[in-house]
């Protein structure tokens, strides 16, 4: 057999150490945090006794009240811990300030100081003994627990839906009790003082002052530190760049680019599979958008949607659920089907039966999608009472397990598939080369989405949420922008725009940015969750890093316009793909904007203190996910829509009046509503309460509604000028498909021509 010789690595060896490095060195850091995390989170009592020594809940009825929170969507409708949905309160803090109020009730009313003290001494007090398990609650703590008992018994039994719940949505009195059991632990895990401290398990969280609640020296220390990490560390990149010439895109700009008809690149039949991927994505995209419509219009009317009671059928909670849920899969559905189409352009050619695993996928897709809906309805509903099938619970994972691990399992279907297309070129390939880098990146996708199953709703929530965070922060930020770095560079060497050695410069040296503060930087979202002091001051440090590389790549995304117009120019045949890179730049502006700086905005420890839970997170989480991967995806499609349909059937104004309308829609939900919302709920947190910012009666107030009935345009524009040319252009591929046209072993699968100069040849 001849021997096969390999391409040596295309950079130098250089690039490959340091990012070796940097992911070594984050992954210590982390796996450091994860021990702390188990030995230092807060305990739960095997029981809670009054000063009599009678049982007022045990570990059973915390762990019990904690799956009831979860089953039954809460944390889609307020938030534990800080962490969860917007329009309902944070349990943690309500039932700290309303035991507190009781507290002193108990010993003598508001105006005795004595009062007052005796309350600030009964829940700073660590009474746990870590040799019985037991804790103590004071005569005032237990009077506390049962008026709060009554409080949850009417909240949650409510006949009508006028809290935007269903209606009598938790109605069993033991239910009830094993609730205010998990809300009462949340609440000592943050008013008791830490063995050894002087703030509580969670670092003092939430600002309380009838507890003295207030924010630790780490938070203001920590804050200002990140400022300085983030100033310093701009200034050396940029350093940096400008002494070596590392910064943006370089082109071949000596080389006459012909790009080639769409009509002329042949495609294979798992390539046209893929039109049928991105319809199901659009027709994602369109449920989701109007869900999204559904769940704000909940914060302007509680009960009245248009003259509908919609909380009877689609309470905020399951609204929500499916509106998060649906996001995550529509945009998986574009990654999986560009990376199918990708495939064989890297190779040349395209193995036999790879368009039966493409239709196998994506009909394991729609099954998990349909599955996991239905059981979240079924759970929120009150129909399903286990989180296998049914819902369980966590945001962005509300997924039933069951799901959740078949999800993952048709992920790594998915690495097969890609694997088994570029298999020729691989062993070819130094494993350091951009093919590789395209596998490895793909597999870090199920990799590191499965570590999701760790976060069990039946382990301690402190743990639950440090696992959770992995899939939140670490799988979307960190290895799905790894991902999209070597999609779209690879698009960009496959159409001959960009020189190959050149663009896996720009991966390593994205790799290494994104790992240095994306890593560590996933503890910035669990600064209150009953973490120790140092995941906040490790969270806070490394994540101010991580707005480093977003400017980089914001300058990046105009280099690569400017290269663009440069190339387009000089090309002796049309660019067929204007709005699909338009999408693609995009993607760095709202990189900058949402994740940088309103991600940055958050992620200081002392604004967060006073904002976790509040709209500015929701501000945040629209102008990064839906502005990064949702324009990310839709960039995809329409490169790859733009040669499964056939040239006479194409549509540019379509793709026109989507970018516009998607961009400028999400720019007036952002700078209409969230982001003023955001800041003034903000305000009200620190001039008033935190408290009484997460409560209905701040949320719907008369100006909050004003700007919530502001977004109105805004979700017009996006819902109808947006998302429905997607689906029009996406239901032309499936419609117009080149079928006649295809060959499992094409022979002008090229998108471009790259004709060197003549002192090149």
């Amino acid at each position: 057999m001849p021997t096969i010789v390999k391409r040596p690595l295309m950079v130098s060896g250089a690039w490959i150490q340091a990012a070796v490095i940097v992911l070594i060195i984050g992954f210590f850091i982390m796996g450091v945090l994860t021990y702390y995390t188990y030995h230092d989170e807060p305990p739960i009592p095997d029981v809670v006794k009054d000063t009599n020594g009678a049982v007022l809940f045990t570990r059973s009825d915390i762990m019990d009240g904690q799956q009831i929170f979860l089953g039954n969507g809460l944390m889609q409708y307020g938030s534990v811990f800080g962490h969860g949905a917007y329009l309902g309160p944070d349990f943690t803090a309500e039932y700290l300030h309303r035991a507190a109020l009781s507290s002193i009730d108990f010993y003598g009313g508001q105006n005795s100081d004595t009062a007052h003290s005796r309350t600030i001494q009964d829940f700073k007090t660590n009474r746990f003994d870590q040799s019985t398990g037991t804790l103590l609650y004071t005569d005032a703590q237990v009077h506390a627990f049962e008026e709060c008992r009554v409080y949850y018994a009417t909240f949650f039994g409510e006949p009508t839906t006028k809290f935007g719940l269903r209606p009598k949505a938790i109605s069993d009195a033991e239910d009830i009790r094993k609730l205010t059991a998990f809300f009462s632990w949340t609440a000592w895990s943050a008013s008791t003082a830490r063995p050894g401290h002087a703030y509580s398990y969670t670092n003092n969280w939430p600002p309380e002052p009838l507890v003295d609640n207030h924010a630790t020296a780490d938070s203001v220390v920590w804050s200002v530190l990140s400022l300085i990490a983030l100033l310093g560390g701009t200034g050396l990149l940029l350093g940096a760049f400008g002494r070596w010439n590392l910064l943006g895109w370089h082109g071949r700009e000596q080389h006459n680019v012909s790009f080639r008809a769409p009509d002329e690149v042949e495609l294979t039949p798992a390539q046209n599979a893929c039109a049928w991927f991105f319809f199901v994505m659009a027709a994602l995209f369109v449920v989701q958008t109007l869900l999204g419509g559904a769940t704000e219009h909940y914060r302007a009317e509680l009960q009245n949607f248009f003259g509908i009671d919609l909380g009877r059928v689609l309470p905020f909670n399951l609204v929500r659920t499916w509106h998060l849920q649906l996001s995550i899969f529509w945009v998986a559905t574009s990654y999986l089907a560009a990376g199918i189409f990708l495939a064989p352009m890297i190779v040349g050619r395209e193995p036999r039966g790879q368009k039966l695993l493409a239709y196998g996928l994506l009909g394991a897709l729609v099954i998990v999608v349909v599955g996991s809906l239905l059981g979240e309805f079924g759970g929120i509903r009150g129909l399903i009472r286990n989180s296998w099938f049914g819902d369980q619970g966590f945001e962005w994972l509300d997924l039933g397990r069951i799901w959740q691990i078949l999800l993952t399992v048709g992920l790594l279907f998915w690495v097969v598939i890609l694997y088994r297309g570029l298999r020729g070129r691989l062993s070819a390939e130094h494993a350091g080369n951009m093919p590789w880098l395209f596998v490895f990146s793909a597999l870090s996708i199920p990799a590191f989405y499965a570590v999701g199953l760790l976060a069990n709703p039946g382990e301690h929530f402190t743990t639950t949420e440090f696992w959770r965070f992995w899939v939140v922060h670490l799988w979307v930020e960190d290895f799905l922008e790894l991902f999209t770095t070597i999609l779209v560079a690879y698009t960009f060497v496959l159409l001959g725009v960009v020189h190959e050695r050149t663009a896996l410069r720009v991966i390593y040296l994205d790799i290494i940015l994104y790992s240095a503060g994306g890593i560590v930087g996933t503890m910035h979202h669990v600064y209150f969750s009953g973490e120790p002091a140092m995941h906040m001051a490790l969270g806070a440090f490394f994540s101010a890093a991580e707005v480093i590389p977003l400017t980089f790549l914001t300058v990046e995304a105009w280099s690569f316009l400017q290269l663009g117009a440069a190339q387009g120019a000089r090309a002796t045949t049309p660019f067929p793909h204007y709005w699909a890179v338009m999408f693609l730049a995009s993607v760095g502006f709202w990189n900058f904007l949402g994740a940088g700086v309103f991600g940055f905005l958050i992620n200081l420890p002392i604004v967060s203190y006073y904002e976790i839970g509040t709209a500015l997170t929701a501000n945040h989480a629209h102008a990064s996910f839906m502005g990064v991967y949702g324009m990310l995806s839709i960039g995809l499609a329409l490169f790859c829509l733009r040669y499964i349909i056939p040239e006479k059937y194409w549509s540019d104004k379509a793709a026109r009046i989507s970018f516009w309308s998607l961009n400028l829609g999400l720019a007036w939900m952002v700078f209409a509503t969230l982001f003023p919302l955001g800041i003034l709920q903000l305000y009200h947190s620190i001039s008033v309460s935190y408290y009484d910012a997460r409560t209905l009666n701040y949320i719907g107030s008369r100006a909050n509604s004003v700007l919530e009935w502001l977004r109105m345009p805004g979700d017009f524009v996006f819902i109808l000028g947006g998302t429905l040319p997607i689906l029009y252009l996406s239901f032309l591929g499936i419609r117009h498909m080149r079928t006649g046209s295809t060959s499992e072993e094409p022979k002008e699968m090229l998108f471009t021509d790259v004709v060197a100069p003549a002192q090149e040849r």
